[in-house]
């Protein structure tokens, strides 16, 4: 028996949780990109109104 027809592959429950896992990934990967992107970004120029 190969580690590819082991029973832990057949479960549901297997695939919901490298699912889930994946989508964490993938989320971080996109918040670490759009984070750097705007710590990246320059300062904005107009003062803030004052009332």
């Amino acid at each position: 028996m190969s580690l590819l027809d082991a029973p832990i592959w057949h479960d549901a429950g297997t695939w919901i949780v490298l699912g889930v896992s994946l989508l964490f990934i993938v989320v971080g990967i996109a918040m670490h990109h759009v984070i750097r992107k705007v710590l990246r970004a320059p300062p904005p120029t107009d003062k803030p109104s004052e009332d």
